[in-house]
Parts: structure tokens; sequence; C-alpha cells
């Protein structure tokens, strides 16, 4: 404690511009742990969800089931939310009658896509803040003790003979915003690297997904509709409605 308080000391004693300095630093530092602990909570629960609903869908069941009780639900994301909306924009446009297979399945592409940039893009935000503090805080630490060095040499102007005792102190509170600096920085970048990895992957995942469910609507694209799937609003025949083959069969 007691090495702690010259350190506070020479805060305090610091010229104005340096406390702004610190200051805004200790608020995107604040800011940035803040948004990698609320990050950490959401792109591990979209992991989760993903392994969840991934378990599910892969469990030989049939789509419509899985479909009405994710509908039933409510509030779906993730993988779920690109599930249901191609799911639903396929069964749409196939009670339809006399649309082309082709257009089925491009129709029900586009409602995934839609739903998976909503989704990244849900994952994403926040992460922009990270990397701007990851960039910047060093630099404004650097400006901070730039003046600070400035504001000490600057004071020995009207003395005769200067000794290292007095320009010590103002070196040494111009070097406490570099640190401050670095203190800000490092966490952002290191939080936004491991993140944005993480959303990367997940974008992967989500796009892989994509392509076996459009391989497995194509399969009925071009049956009648009686032995496809039903509306979004109409229960599925027994049998009739496409079912997810088990991974591996």
């Amino acid at each position: 404690m007691g090495g702690d308080m010259p350190m506070v000391g020479m805060i305090l004693q610091a010229s104005l511009v340096v406390q702004i300095v610190l200051g805004v630093l200790l608020a995107a530092s604040l800011s940035s742990w803040a948004i990698i602990f609320r990050k950490r909570l959401v792109v591990g629960r979209a992991r989760r969800d993903a392994e969840r609903f991934e378990s599910s869908f892969w469990s030989g069941g049939d789509l419509s089931t899985l479909y009405r009780s994710i509908e039933a639900r409510g509030n779906a994301s993730g993988m779920e939310r690109i599930f249901e909306l191609g799911f639903r924009e396929f069964a749409r446009l196939r009670s339809q009658g006399g649309v082309a297979a082709d257009m089925l399945l491009e129709g029900s592409r586009r409602a995934m896509r839609v739903a998976q940039l909503k989704e990244i893009d849900r994952l994403e935000q926040s992460l922009a803040t990270l990397a701007t503090v990851g960039s910047t805080s060093p630099y404004v630490g650097l400006f901070g003790t730039v003046w600070g060095i400035m504001s000490a040499f600057s004071s020995l102007g009207n003395v005769q003979q200067a000794t290292l005792a007095m320009v010590a102190p103002g070196i040494s509170e111009a070097l406490i915003t570099t640190a401050m600096g670095l203190f800000a920085a490092i966490p952002a970048v290191v939080a936004y690297n491991r993140y944005a990895d993480q959303v990367g992957r997940l974008e992967l995942r989500y796009d892989g997904f994509m392509d076996e469910l459009s391989t497995i609507l194509q399969r009925y694209a071009g049956r009648p509709p009686a032995a496809a799937v039903t509306s979004a609003e109409e229960s599925a025949p027994p049998g009739t409605a496409p079912r997810t083959p088990r991974r591996g069969s």
C-alpha cells in the first residue's frame, strides 16, 4: 500500500492535460473490460446453442416437427434462427405450387443468408470498440507522456542550475500515461483477436449448416407438395415431411 501512494500523489499533482489523458484511458479500459465479459457470455452461448441444435438436427427427426417446436418456443437465435427462416421460406414457396425447384432453394438460401448476416452482426457488435481501444490507447498514452515531459523541461527555463531531482517527478508522472495506455490496449487487443476468431469460426459453421440444409431440402424440392413439406401454418402428414439423415449414414 505504501508503494501505491506516491503514484496516486503523482497523478493528483500532475498537469490537467495528463490527468485528462489518464481519465480517458481509464474509461477506455473499463469499457473494454465490460465488453470483454459481455462478449464472452454472448459468444459462448452462441457456440453452445449451435452444438445443441446440431445434435437435435442430426438426430434423424422430422424437420416439420423441429421447425414447429422452434417456432412455438420463440426467440430463436443463431443456427436455430437460420434453420427457422430457411425452412419457413421453403415451406411457404412450396405451398404456393408451381414454383421451380431451383427457386425454392434460392428463396430458402436467401432467407438463411439474411438470418446469418443478422446473427453475425449481433456477435460482432462492440468488437470494433475493442479494436479502437487496442490501437489508439498506446498513442493516447504517448501523447500524455510527451506533454508531461515537455511540461517538466519547460519548468526549468527560469532555473539557474537544473538537477535530476527537479525533473524526475514530472517525467515519472508523464510515464504513467504510457503505462496506462498499454494497460488499456493489451487486454483489448487480445480479446479482439480471440473473439474475432471465434465469430469467424461460427460464421463458417453457419455456412456449413446452410449447405447441409440446402442439400436435404433439394431432395424434396422436385417432389409434389403432398410428398414434401407442409406450409409453415399447417401440420405435415405423418412421414411426408423431410427428415434429416443421421450423420454418418
